[in-house]
């Protein structure tokens, strides 16, 4: 098994990865024709969360959402093989950090940070890019994959410049490691939690949705300032982060409030463009368990 995962990895994905944009993009527009007219990957579960987080649009404005959720979704797939190969060079030319002195400022008051995002625009290449334009080390939280092979192809490559790659099964030994440098900490907070019981409920996209509490829950426990880091996108292929809004001060914050925000923040930006969001993801398959009271 594993000879044949390697074969296709090298005979594959590498030679796909060192095709220029262009063609890539060639690729993806077949792959749009694939995914979403002939085989309709994962299309009812679009569907159903386009429309029931939109419910005062129309039809045809959901499959318009549809339509360009899988556009967008084909390049992702296409850019995301392009980082095994990618140059530095061109992450930089294409992920552009327009402000690093937000979270510079915290460096220089000797203070660790949590920057929180989500499943929005290309995550995997503001991986790759994060770590150059900011004083901090930055480290990224991870779940490891079932396969061993791909999941050190998948490190490898996303830490080639610079980030910090630490299991989730290490969150608490990274935290309490002495004499490490200054550390920007990637959160990805819009996934499904594990568990409905553990999870902080709120509304977001007009729904009853289990959150994932590990941004706050690490923000209050160490004091580390959130940062909400926005990712849009300016043309295909090219994207920029933006970092907008801070909690400076965690402790000072009500349960669920740090939650609440980068939640609300990240809603903003799906409603502006909601079709560079993930919404192939099973995002509410929790319903709320009956003896927890409204939050």
């Amino acid at each position: 098994m594993r000879f044949l995962t390697a074969l296709f990895f090298y005979g594959v994905i590498i030679p796909i990865s060192h095709l220029p944009f262009r063609l890539l993009y060639v690729l993806s527009d077949g792959l749009y024709i694939v995914m979403y007219k002939l085989i309709g990957y994962r299309k009812k579960v679009v569907f159903q969360n386009v429309a029931n987080s939109f419910p005062d649009k129309t039809t045809d404005e959901h499959l318009q959402i549809v339509s360009d959720f899988y556009q967008h979704f084909c390049d992702l797939v296409v850019e995301s093989l392009k980082v095994f190969t990618i140059s530095q060079e061109e992450v930089n030319e294409r992920m552009k950090v327009i402000n690093p002195e937000f979270i510079d400022r915290f460096y220089e008051q000797g203070k660790n940070v949590i920057m929180a995002g989500g499943h929005y625009n290309n995550w995997e290449l503001f991986a790759v890019a994060i770590d150059g334009p900011l004083k901090h080390k930055v480290v990224a939280i991870y779940k490891p994959l079932t396969s061993l092979f791909f999941d050190k192809k998948m490190r490898d490559s996303r830490s080639k410049y610079g980030l910090e790659m630490i299991s989730t099964k290490k969150v608490e030994e990274e935290f309490k490691r002495e004499n490490a440098p200054l550390r920007a900490i990637i959160f990805g907070f819009d996934q499904s939690p594990g568990s409905a019981k553990n999870s902080y409920w709120g509304t977001f996209l007009n729904q009853d949705t289990a959150m994932l509490f590990g941004a706050e829950k690490y923000a209050k426990e160490y004091n580390f300032p959130v940062v909400y880091a926005r990712i849009n996108k300016t043309s295909r292929g090219h994207y920029t982060t933006e970092f907008v809004e801070a909690i400076e001060e965690p402790l000072k914050t009500n349960y669920g409030e740090i939650t609440k925000r980068m939640n609300g923040l990240l809603e903003k930006d799906i409603i502006t463009q909601p079709e560079y969001w993930l919404w192939s993801h099973k995002r509410w398959k929790h319903k709320r368990p009956a003896d927890l009271v409204q939050q």
